[in-house]
């Protein structure tokens, strides 16, 4: 008996700062329904996909469900303290072949299966444990996740794992007045207090980026655009102060009106075109894909005709670049909030990278006057719809190496990416 309160002392403090966030999703503007939302945790790398009538429950990280710095949202444990049994709800990064251990403090392995993880949410029945503190290890292909369960059973040592159907939790809201309950599904993500939040709202066509830093319960709006090229691709947009982004950039091949950018894959014809071009970075398909697409300045000039973003957007002035810089603090500290996160496309060292607004920048590289290709990892450029004298225009650059944005000319040749601002 001492034993089982001594084991029931520790759990009570180490749950004793738990806490959880419900977050739930609305839409206005172009669209009032949220399809999906990606919710994407920019100080750890997590991120996962729900419906966005789906409540996401935000689970604030205590020593019982994250022991170890490897501990995901992708594990979770209930009811801990177990007694006949517990649930290991389990949504792995990758699928694949994967190892479910159970372990005592001591490390001491006491039961392990193999099973094959799809990267769905999956649940494991666990039952025949002897009172006492375990921790429960996955490993699978590239990621390992672990939390702590404390067992107040009396079992023989009979320990059996055994998988149940894929599930989706539900859980009853109560609404005020006369409503009615609902069942709404809850997606669980661990959270540290302090991390902050990129959500991606979709509707049909319609897509937009928020991000937050959740203290409280809170329902996050997106505001739809419409923001559709020429080429009928479809681009998020994204709310910085008063000013409102394409949250990615731009990749079309056609004019607004259905015109067609010519492609220019050859150097000497790039180094001499005066005429609107675009191009693939170093000439592959794929890297229009993550980066966009480079233009020459000829294609977003103001005295073109045929305008190259979408209905209701154009191409930043200097002047603009320079509004949103000022609102983030100043271009010594804008590039870091407008940079995307980890070196998935920044080189190392990605120094002072929050992409707190959403905009996530990245480093696509250039196509210089030569029609030579470099500094993609290092550096992403953008173009303004402002000259510098007859033959130059004036561009904003980030690099990976500091958080500043800077600006300059460079020939009308050359090639940059574009991000459109809605008018």
């Amino acid at each position: 008996m001492k034993k089982l309160v001594l084991l029931l002392a520790i759990f009570s403090v180490l749950t004793l700062n738990a806490q959880n966030y419900q977050i739930t999703f609305s839409g206005t503007g172009a669209s009032t329904t949220v399809s999906t939302v990606k919710v994407e945790n920019l100080n750890t790398g997590t991120s996962l996909t729900l419906n966005g009538s789906d409540i996401l429950r935000l689970t604030i990280a205590t020593a019982v469900n994250s022991p170890k710095d490897n501990q995901s949202s992708d594990l979770r444990i209930y009811p801990n303290p177990m007694t006949d049994y517990t649930t290991l709800e389990i949504f792995p990064p990758l699928s694949g072949n994967a190892v479910i251990e159970v372990s005592e403090m001591t490390g001491k392995s006491v039961y392990k299966i193999q099973n094959y993880l799809g990267t769905l949410k999956q649940s494991f029945k666990l039952t025949g444990l002897k009172t006492g503190i375990y921790i429960v290890n996955i490993k699978g292909n590239g990621y390992q996740l672990s939390g702590k369960l404390v067992s107040n059973g009396n079992s023989n040592g009979a320990i059996s794992i055994e998988k149940n159907n894929s599930i989706a939790q539900s859980v009853d809201i109560k609404k005020s007045g006369k409503e009615s309950k609902s069942s709404l599904a809850i997606v669980d993500m661990l959270y540290a207090t302090g991390n902050r939040l990129k959500f991606t709202g979709i509707s049909g066509n319609y897509s937009t980026v928020t991000t937050d830093i959740p203290a409280s319960d809170k329902t996050i709006t997106f505001d739809f655009v419409a923001c559709t090229d020429g080429d009928n691709n479809n681009y998020p947009s994204v709310t910085i102060g008063t000013q409102v982004w394409m949250a990615a950039n731009l990749k079309t091949t056609m004019y607004n009106a259905g015109n067609v950018i010519t492609s220019v894959t050859d150097n000497t014809a790039w180094s001499t075109n005066t005429t609107g071009a675009y191009c693939n970075y170093s000439n592959t398909l794929a890297n229009s894909d993550i980066y966009g697409r480079l233009y020459n300045w000829y294609v977003v000039a103001p005295t073109n005709p045929k305008k190259v973003c979408p209905v209701g957007w154009h191409v930043p002035t200097d002047a603009e670049w320079t509004t949103l810089t000022t609102y983030l603090g100043g271009a010594s500290v804008a590039g870091g909030k407008l940079k995307e996160t980890t070196t998935t496309h920044w080189s190392s060292p990605n120094t002072g990278a929050t992409n707190e607004t959403g905009f996530t920048a990245l480093p696509g590289g250039y196509r210089d006057v030569s029609g030579s290709f470099g500094l993609i990892g290092i550096y992403g450029f953008w173009w303004s719809s402002s000259i510098s004298g007859t033959t130059y225009a004036l561009y904003r650059d980030i690099i990976n190496s500091n958080g500043s944005i800077a600006g300059g000319d460079n020939d009308q040749h050359a090639g940059s990416y574009v991000r459109c601002l809605k008018d």
